[in-house]
C-alpha cells in the first residue's frame, strides 16, 4: 500500500473514478460525500493526504480545511469547479498544499497525490537522504560521502526548505518568505547568491537544483 488518501467530494461519479484510479495505483482510498460526515473521519482517523472540494453539502471545505490544519500536518489537495485567483490564493494561504480546477485530469491527480505523499514521508523522517548526500535536522550538518560541508544557517535552512519540498518549484518570493521570514527587507538576489553557493559546496546541489528561468528554483530527487 502506498497510502491512505480521503476523498471528499459531493459529485458521485467523479468520486468514483477518482477513487477507482488511485486504487489501481496502490493506494487505500476512503470516499465521503458531504462535509458533515468528513469532519467526523478526520478527527477519528489518520491520512497520508485529502482530496478536499471546496463546495460540500452540511460542511464547507474551508472549515474541513482549517479542522485538518488544526488537526495535525495532512496534506490537502482541494478541488473545486472555481478557478478564480483569490479561490486559489485563500486556499493556500489557508494551508493547502495544491489545488486543481475541474475537469479534473486523473493522470495529474495521480501525479500531484504521489508528489504530495512522498513530500509527507520526506518530512517525517529524521534525515534526508538524496543519494550520497545527507541531511540532518536535529544536528543541522550536511555530509556528501560522509564528509561534514560547511553551509550558514540560511544556506541550510534554504537547502533543507528545498529537500523537505522535494520536486516542487518555487518562486524567489516564496523562497524569500518560506526560508528567510516576512521580516527580510532584501531583494531576491539573496536567493540567487544562496543557490550559487549551495552548487559551489555540494555536488548534489550543483546537479540537483534546477533553475526554471522566469519563474524560480526546485531541487529535484
Amino acid at each position: 500500500m502506498k497510502g491512505r488518501i480521503l476523498i471528499v467530494e459531493d459529485e458521485l461519479k467523479l468520486l468514483d473514478i477518482m477513487r477507482l484510479y488511485l486504487e489501481k495505483e496502490g493506494y487505500e482510498v476512503t470516499t465521503v460525500s458531504d462535509g458533515s460526515l468528513a469532519e467526523d473521519y478526520i478527527g477519528q482517523q489518520d491520512f497520508d493526504l485529502i482530496i478536499l472540494d471546496v463546495m460540500l453539502p452540511k460542511k464547507d471545505g474551508w472549515s474541513l480545511l482549517r479542522k485538518i490544519k488544526a488537526h495535525g500536518e495532512t496534506p490537502v489537495i482541494l478541488t473545486t469547479a472555481r478557478g478564480e485567483e483569490e479561490d486559489r490564493i485563500f486556499g493556500l494561504e489557508l494551508g493547502a498544499e495544491d489545488y486543481m480546477v475541474k475537469p479534473i485530469s486523473m493522470r495529474e491527480l495521480v501525479l500531484r497525490c504521489s508528489l504530495r505523499i512522498r513530500c509527507k514521508m520526506i518530512k517525517a523522517e529524521p534525515t534526508i537522504n538524496l543519494s550520497n548526500m545527507t541531511i540532518d535536522e536535529a544536528t543541522r550538518e550536511v555530509r556528501e560521502n560522509n564528509v561534514i560541508i560547511s553551509l550558514t544557517p540560511r544556506e541550510f535552512d534554504l537547502l533543507l526548505f528545498l529537500a523537505k519540498n522535494i520536486n516542487l518549484v518555487f518562486t524567489r518570493e516564496q523562497l524569500l518568505d518560506k526560508v528567510w521570514g516576512y521580516e527580510f527587507a532584501g531583494d531576491t538576489r539573496t536567493v540567487d547568491t544562496h543557490v550559487k553557493n549551495l552548487r559551489e559546496k555540494l555536488a548534489y546541489c550543483s546537479n540537483h537544483i534546477k533553475t526554471l528561468w522566469g519563474v524560480g528554483y526546485k531541487l529535484e530527487g
